[in-house]
């Protein structure tokens, strides 16, 4: 059997048996992310004896934690290995989502949503570094973009999620009495909360002998296949060609193709990156690794260009409910209506990861993305408040464009990166960029609504001065080449 065979029955297998399963982990990630959003259309601090502010305290404590242990969390899960250290915080998660449902006092809230956010910390980086174990570089985008998508898909899920459990069990807003169905006697959004916990609970058990420690104990692969499986992402991180050929260096501004950027020219030979990993393909980390990274001025560009792109993402996947509620729709109404602009920011997300893997090209397709976003922005801004379905379509193309700067980022970073260790602290920092919801917690504030105007129009200068820092970071990579 010829190489591109082998190829292609390595690649058709992981897509079955790899990338929806760790798109179902990153799914429910989201929603118990993002769930206390929906909660609070059916009253959660009302009838918790709560603030509405508390809410929004909570979620800044959740992402400042969730930032601070973003390189913590990389770094363990690769050290742990990503199928036990991602299986044992999702348990931990888990239990934590459910007795948010029993929240009573502002200190409960506030400490629930910090323990939540120290275990999702590592979550992300260390499941996009094991994804990377997989893929080579000009395959991998697209199938982060399958993955991340999952947190635009998240808003959709628990937006349906939410509009069935708060249709059978009326609470919240309408002021219905405590659910007799079942003489449970619980809120609408107690239910929504136990139920997501569950739901994480049994297929976090399910990771600790789903995922294997890389290709090379993949059980969906045949022995044949598991050492190409490796070899040949290693060989596309040592910036070779399958057949040894070492790919050309950058020319013309392709800042994806040619010489690891982030190495400032330093080369790594393919036998060398080949004799630094171990079983499963995970090398070990080093000191040089960690001290590389921050040293690299590069990240520390994109990192502020991630955390301005990145607030409607996180806004809207908190606070989009809030922000439609505020429309004038009733809670259920509401919830039900999350569900297209998420649905637009995945299928958008999945088309546009798709043309970038096909033409080699990421900060391309990052500013049309971004662009996307200021269209979507502009509307919401300037439309009078009382044209509901025009606000609404712009809400649906606004979020269409939320979704794409992050995952071609880490694509940008992690097909650029040939050592191991360096890459999963890079992408650990790169994690930082969630900051993005510490901000968009204090950007929408129940103070700015019901319309939210004062949090679009800066929500909007945010995306601007983001887009023309990747034009600039995208000529800098020209000039320095």
């Amino acid at each position: 059997m010829s190489r591109a065979a082998q190829t292609q029955r390595i690649l058709h297998r992981t897509d079955c048996y790899l990338l929806p399963f760790l798109s179902l982990l990153f799914l429910l990630n989201s929603l118990d992310r993002s769930n206390i959003g929906n909660a609070e259309t059916a009253g959660f601090t009302r009838h918790a004896g709560l603030q509405p502010g508390d809410l929004n305290d909570s979620v800044a404590l959740f992402f400042m934690l969730f930032v601070i242990f973003q390189p913590v969390g990389a770094a363990l899960g690769k050290r742990v290995g990503a199928a036990r250290w991602v299986g044992g915080v999702m348990i931990g998660w888990a239990f934590l989502t459910a007795l948010t449902a029993f929240v009573r006092t502002r200190a409960q809230l506030l400490t629930l949503r910090m323990m939540i956010g120290t275990l999702e910390a590592g979550f992300y980086p260390t499941t996009v570094f094991y994804l990377g174990l997989f893929y080579t570089r000009y395959e991998f985008a697209q199938r982060l973009g399958m993955f991340f998508g999952q947190y635009a898909v998240a808003g959709a899920f628990g937006g349906l999620v939410s509009w069935a459990v708060f249709k059978i069990f009326p609470s919240g807003e309408e002021e219905a009495m405590r659910n007799g169905n079942n003489g449970s006697g619980l809120y609408a959004y107690q239910v929504m909360f136990l139920l997501e916990g569950f739901l994480t609970l049994v297929v976090a058990i399910t990771t600790f002998w789903w995922l294997p420690l890389g290709p090379r104990s993949a059980w969906w692969l045949q022995q044949s296949d598991r050492e190409w499986a490796e070899k040949r992402v290693l060989l596309d991180r040592a910036g070779a060609d399958q057949d040894g050929e070492h790919r050309r260096g950058l020319a013309g501004g392709e800042e994806e193709e040619g010489e690891e950027l982030l190495r400032d020219g330093e080369e790594e030979e393919v036998d060398v990156i080949v004799a630094k990993s171990t079983v499963g393909g995970e090398g070990a980390l080093t000191r040089r690794d960690v001290e590389e990274a921050f040293r690299d001025w590069k990240i520390w560009w994109i990192l502020a260009l991630n955390i301005a792109s990145s607030v409607p993402g996180a806004a809207f996947s908190v606070f989009l409910p809030l922000v439609i509620k505020g429309m004038g729709h009733p809670p259920l109404t509401a919830n039900l209506l999350t569900i297209p602009p998420f649905l637009c920011g995945a299928f958008t997300l999945w088309g546009i990861t798709y043309l970038s893997d096909r033409s080699h090209q990421r900060i391309k397709y990052i500013l049309i993305g971004l662009a996307i976003n200021l269209v979507g922005l502009l509307l919401v801004v300037l439309l009078p408040a009382d044209a509901l379905a025009s606000r609404y379509l712009s809400l649906c193309i606004l979020l269409a464009g939320s979704y794409i700067a992050s995952p071609l980022t880490v694509a940008w970073l992690s097909g650029n990166i040939s050592e191991p260790g360096k890459r999963a602290v890079i992408l650990g920092i790169n994690g930082w960029g969630n900051l993005a919801g510490v901000v968009s917690s204090k950007l929408y504030a129940p103070e700015y609504g019901p319309s939210y105007h004062f949090s679009f129009v800066v929500t909007l200068a945010l995306v601007m001065g983001a887009w023309v820092g990747y034009w600039g970071f995208r000529r800098a990579l020209i000039f320095v080449s």
